[in-house]
């Protein structure tokens, strides 16, 4: 009887540690990404066609390189008397929905581009009158002056809502005869049999969040071309699939990023000016955190400042908290009085590439190429790099015009080698190779200080050095443990200058189907507690912009495990890129899922 006794003991004691191993380790990643559905006997009867369209030049993405490119290869055979077709595919529900920066707009582009653009009644409306700059300590404020000829030198450059800008650029592909498919999200790159890129496959929907097919379910299409131009804007999730699949990055450093926080208020017209343009360094970060703010006064119906916040993701104490110090930054003595009386009526975040020159990567393979964001093409010193990602569209539509125009290649899909040399020999390059040293030099023991000092140096040499500094780990290897590390008590949100994160969230028009698996697949759904909370102590809750990971007490009391709240992702892609164990890989939602700016 006891021997009995024991064992059932045993077994209910096994079975109690079977049960916490759950709680604290729920299945979370049910994509099909993670858990092929070819193993999933609810999809054996599941209809898997799709059909196929094809066109002549296929864009993934319609920000400004995509319609740039999009515009200029319907220019080129418009000119020739030819009738070709172009195609992009776009995941945002609208045109622009997706798009978030600052933004000042350097127009060079756009002049090439579409010179008649202010009669065509482009939105530009904003000339910059007046550029400030400063070094904030946490009560003060240092002048420093923006002189002709330097990175953040404005004059003739417009404040916009690029957002509108872009969709203005839609309408004009549109009128080209360019055909645009909002709210349809590229999920696939699809291959020949020789290894050159066919074209992609956009998203399936009707999928349940378990994973398992809905009585509504369908297949994506797929868009078959002679050449595809991938234009997702940074650290898009099929652009990182054809760098490693084409090793694209053999002869470049790695790519760093930064985030950017955005905010629009309506403020007191009193202290609103037109034509202004702000940005800051220094506090709230410490000297060996790369960031800054931005505030730019627009000419708009009312009057509309955008404000915000870059946190560079590079930053080392797994403690901080890009949007907490965004908040902070509102309340400093030179800043806070915009805010007072103001109402704030949009939220947004987006990484951004900070790179520059020395992390571009090959931007052709067989079968397309890579411009934009994509590419990697911001100029950090400058603050802007709309204007680059717009050339280079326009520099691949021509070699991709070029080149399907021409002889037959080796490959069934071509490659576009002229468009290297395009860009070598181009504005953007030059531009680019100028300032190739600034951002590096912040990764001095004197940080924030060696980074201006040496800043200064290199635009006294127009960028002649004749050294290039590397960039060393990519972004998700510098952050240090947590016991390593000293945790940041930030201030409680007021609600009228500083606001909370799920309030903040409420004001992007953020939608997803709620009834899916989520798009924040984990490679292992172990990880996030065994080692990024065990080490780490969690730092996705705080470098997530939008709220998503969150970890949660289990029922026990025991311990925590993670929760992902995958419907208020606003797509910034900062998890794939600061997670410090490279587990969290994001793919696309259903299409038309994410943020719904207005001219952000």
């Amino acid at each position: 009887m006891s021997l009995h006794l024991g064992n059932s003991f045993k077994i209910v004691k096994q079975l109690g540690q079977i049960r916490k191993y759950s709680d604290q380790f729920p299945k979370i990643t049910t994509h099909y990404t993670i858990h092929p559905r070819e193993k999933d006997p609810r999809w054996k009867d599941a209809n898997m066609e799709r059909f196929a369209d094809e066109t002549d030049i296929l864009i993934v993405g319609g920000g400004p390189a995509g319609m740039s490119a999009a515009i200029r290869a319907k220019q080129l055979a418009e000119a020739d008397g030819k009738e070709i077709r172009v195609c992009i595919v776009e995941k945002a529900s609208q045109i622009g929905g997706h798009i978030l920066s600052g933004a000042v707009l350097q127009p060079t582009a756009l002049n090439e581009l579409i010179p008649d653009w202010k009669e065509k009644g482009a939105p530009l409306n904003t000339p910059v009158t007046e550029d400030k700059f400063g070094l904030l300590t946490s009560t003060g404020r240092m002048p420093i002056p923006v002189l002709p000829g330097t990175p953040m030198y404005n004059h003739g450059n417009y404040i916009v809502r690029l957002g509108h800008v872009v969709q203005w650029l839609g309408e004009q592909a549109e009128a080209m005869g360019v055909e645009i498919y909002p709210g349809y999200a590229a999920s696939e790159v699809l291959y020949h049999e020789d290894g050159s890129v066919k074209g992609i496959a956009t998203n399936d929907v009707g999928i349940a969040k378990d994973g398992s097919p809905k009585d509504n379910f369908e297949r994506g299409m797929e868009l078959h071309a002679k050449c595809t131009i991938f234009a997702e804007g940074c650290h898009g999730h099929l652009t990182k699939q054809i760098i490693n699949r084409f090793d694209l990055r053999k002869n470049s450093e790695p790519q760093t990023y930064g985030i950017g926080l955005k905010e629009l208020w309506e403020i007191n017209p009193s202290k609103h000016k037109p034509g202004r343009v702000e940005h800051t360094i220094g506090w709230p970060l410490d000297k060996n955190t790369y960031g800054g703010s931005f505030l730019y006064h627009l000419n708009d119906e009312t009057p509309l400042i955008a404000v915000g916040f870059v946190v560079g993701l590079d930053y080392t104490n797994p403690y901080l908290s890009p949007f907490k110090e965004f908040q902070r930054f509102k309340h400093h003595p030179s800043i806070k009085h915009y805010f007072e009386d103001g109402n704030r009526i949009s939220y947004g975040a987006r990484a951004l590439v900070e790179g520059g020159f020395q992390s571009i990567p090959k931007l052709t393979f067989p079968g397309g190429c890579l411009v934009g964001c994509a590419a990697g093409f911001i100029n950090l010193p400058k603050v802007k790099g709309s204007h680059n990602a717009m050339k280079s569209g326009m520099l691949a539509a021509e070699s991709v015009y070029e080149t399907i125009s021409g002889e037959k290649q080796k490959t069934e899909a071509f490659q576009p080698f002229s468009y290297e040399e395009k860009f070598k020999n181009s504005w953007v390059y030059k531009e680019l190779k100028a300032v190739r040293n600034i951002r590096p030099s912040f990764h001095t023991p004197l940080g924030l200080y060696g980074g201006i000092a040496y800043s200064g140096f290199s635009v006294v040499l127009g960028g002649r050095e004749p050294w290039t500094f590397k960039h060393g780990d990519p972004d998700y290897k510098r952050l240090k443990p947590a016991k390593e590390s000293k945790p940041i008590e930030y201030p409680k949100p007021d609600g009228k200058i500083s606001f909370d994160l799920l309030t903040s969230v409420a004001l992007t028009g953020t939608n997803h189907e709620g009834d899916q698996p989520a798009h924040l697949t984990l490679k292992d759904d172990t990880v996030p507690v065994k080692r990024n909370l065990g080490i780490f102590d969690g730092p996705e809750g705080r470098f997530c912009p939008a709220g998503v990971y969150e970890f949660v007490p289990l029922d026990s009391g025991e311990g925590q495990r993670l929760q992902i709240n995958a419907q208020n992702c606003i797509h910034c892609k900062t998890c794939d890129i600061k997670d410090p164990s490279q587990n969290i890989n994001w793919v696309v939602p259903e299409g038309g899922g994410g943020p719904a700016y207005n001219g952000m």
